[in-house]
């Protein structure tokens, strides 16, 4: 299998976008919303996106596997984000130009203190010794993981660094062929991930929009970025994208990252490509992955119906040695 990209850094609309004259879905204090338009970004073009894997865009915490004091650990994602006075010139800025362009950051006196063990995302431009803001005014960068550190208590769940393991939801490795669409958790060495990037899902993360686990028996794992297939993804085409997103069962997902073959990654939110004309109730997220009410205590459809796509029924978790099998439960439909 090929190398698949690392998403270090905000990945590029695979559609040039436009700003539109209204507040944002997305951020209460924004003004205008940026959407997606006809036309398909040359970035995209030049990385030969028509050729590119398809992948389910999900909806967690970004993480990040790689060496600290010696060892494979998991690391955080921290953005690097500016202070109270420098975000209010920035955005008063934004507001008036509608774009960020142009914008005279001083890295030294504008942003928050990181911690001493915060290191910025691989391809963030530097000047002068200093890494530069992106677009977003944020310097995107990792914190590794420790285990006694509060703040990342629900990361921390996912690893045994005794061991040197991770927990890790992962396509199947059964010889059967009737569980080809079978998804497993594994107990995975730190080393086999190294220098990969990931998704935490669960119970606490992100308003738990996979119905993982209950409050009082939480579930949390680690998904790879691009492990997550989409058979048979829809044209990069944006008419026909938004029509996948809004009426076909496999479009119910957060959006679609395509790896393209140069290590380039586009994507394509829902929020975005359907910011004209909103999405249907439940057309949020997509479906491999979901746990039903009883198996784990969780709520059957999540927050808002979402499922990590493939299984096309529930699932339930099988008890293994080493790893968990989801499989779909007999004679149940979502």
């Amino acid at each position: 299998m090929r190398r698949l990209g690392s998403v270090q850094q905000k990945m590029a609309c695979v559609f040039v976008t436009d700003v539109k004259e209204e507040a944002s879905r997305k951020r209460e204090s924004q003004q205008f919303q940026v959407v997606a338009t006809d036309n398909v970004n040359p970035v995209a073009r030049e990385a030969d996106v028509d050729g590119a894997l398809a992948t389910e865009k999900l909806d967690g915490t970004c993480c990040y596997v790689t060496v600290h004091q010696g060892q494979p650990v998991l690391w955080a994602r921290l953005d690097r984000k500016p202070n109270k006075q420098a975000e209010k010139r920035f955005r008063k800025y934004q507001q008036a130009h509608r774009s960020c362009k142009g914008f005279s950051w001083n890295v030294e006196e504008d942003f928050k203190t990181v911690p001493e063990t915060w290191i910025p995302a691989h391809r963030v431009q530097h000047h002068r010794g200093l890494p530069v803001p992106d677009e977003h005014g944020h310097i995107p960068g990792w914190v590794p993981v420790e285990a006694d550190n509060k703040q990342y208590c629900w990361h921390s769940s996912v690893v045994d660094y005794e061991v040197g393991s991770a927990l890790v939801l992962r396509p199947g490795s059964s010889d059967d062929d009737d569980d080809d669409d079978v998804l497993e958790v594994a107990v995975v060495p730190l080393a086999d991930l190294q220098e990969q990037t990931l998704e935490l899902i669960g119970t606490n993360v992100n308003g738990n929009p996979y119905g993982l686990g209950s409050k009082k028996q939480p579930v949390h794992c680690l998904v790879s970025h691009g492990s997550v297939r989409i058979r048979t993804p829809p044209p990069v085409d944006l008419q026909q994208l938004c029509s996948w997103f809004q009426e076909s069962p496999a479009g119910r997902v957060e959006g679609i990252v395509w790896h393209c073959n140069d290590g380039t990654l586009v994507k394509a939110a829902l929020f975005a490509v359907s910011a004209g004309s909103p999405a249907p109730p439940g057309a949020a997220l997509a479906g491999r992955g979901h746990l039903p009410r009883g198996q784990t205590g969780g709520d059957p459809g999540g927050r808002d119906g979402r499922r990590l796509q493939q299984q096309e029924g529930p699932v339930r978790i099988l008890p293994g040695s080493e790893r968990t099998a989801l499989r779909p439960a007999e004679g149940r439909r979502l």
